[in-house]
């Protein structure tokens, strides 16, 4: 039996979120704080206590979802992931965990990428929309025919939720498209911009400098990463990745199923949320899933 740990992404945040491990854990308080001197503010007063307005800003939402996530993974006990892999930004506390990163530099990465996102939907005013109850294939197909505008698929959740990801225009036709084609829905998500599309390749450019110059390590066990769902231990392939990701789709379902292909028959998910156990328990029938205890 395998157990994949996985790592969820940004909109799992909750006003709250690891106050019982700083109170609970000398480790996660020491890591806690070293967090607050890295970032040059208190994130950690505005995870524990902060409003959903606070806690919605790009600045403090990337930090704090992989802040929850990586320090709940190094209190964990008995924490010994045969595979990782993390969904957008968990992706990165996927590569704390299975020791590809340092906690330090990733925290500096997932802020710097935090900033070059927020600017890059400042520059390109674009949104993104879940389409619920259409095959993959078909809201692909939509995608590609709306050719006057940017509009892809983006995250890849689970068989009968695909996002999209494109400009204000592109994503109101695709939707109107995908609701004729017979989607059950079609919901504009409220967020800051086109994450995982070509609208994001300032941001991707930005961030490839910061990675490029971060050491990155052999890992415990192999990251599935989001651009293929493939898994990957050398140092290099996944540094290429990470960046690839900021302008490419999130496999998520192709990668929960390539890990239950690989021998996964627990997924443990890590971090704020339950999010992915709900995607994975459409994904992989038969297997167990839970949170992390």
């Amino acid at each position: 039996m395998k157990t994949a740990y996985v790592f969820p992404g940004q909109g799992a945040q909750f006003s709250g979120m690891g106050k019982d491990l700083y109170e609970k854990f000398p480790q996660a308080k020491e890591m806690f704080e070293k967090a607050n001197d890295i970032l040059g503010f208190r994130i950690t007063d505005i995870m524990f206590a902060g409003s959903d307005e606070e806690l919605k800003q790009t600045k403090v939402t990337q930090p704090a979802v992989f802040l929850h996530s990586v320090i709940w993974a190094a209190c964990l006990p008995g924490f010994k992931p045969d595979m990782v892999a993390g969904h957008s930004l968990g992706e990165f506390s996927a590569l704390v965990a299975n020791k590809a990163l340092a906690f330090e530099d990733a925290l500096v990465l997932v802020s710097k990428r935090a900033n070059a996102m927020q600017k890059a939907c400042e520059m390109n005013p674009s949104t993104m929309a879940a389409i619920l109850g259409l095959a993959d294939e078909k809201v692909e197909e939509i995608c590609a025919g709306v050719t006057s505008e940017v509009v892809v698929p983006a995250n890849y959740n689970n068989p009968g939720q695909l996002v999209i990801s494109g400009s204000m225009k592109g994503i109101e036709e695709a939707c109107e498209k995908c609701k004729a084609a017979g989607a059950k829905r079609a919901l504009p998500l409220k967020v800051g911009g086109a994450f995982h599309s070509p609208l994001m390749e300032p941001a991707r450019v930005e961030l490839s400098a910061a990675i490029q110059s971060t050491a990155f390590h052999m890992p415990l066990c192999p990251v599935y990463q989001d651009v293929d769902a493939k898994p990957y231990v050398d140092p290099e392939k996944i540094k290429q990745n990470l960046i690839s990701q900021l302008t490419s789709p999130v496999r998520w379902t192709q990668i929960v199923q390539n890990m239950h292909a690989d021998g996964a028959t627990r997924f443990i998910e890590v971090g704020p949320g339950k999010t992915l156990q709900g995607m994975i328990a459409k994904i992989a029938q038969g297997v167990e899933v839970q949170g992390a205890e």
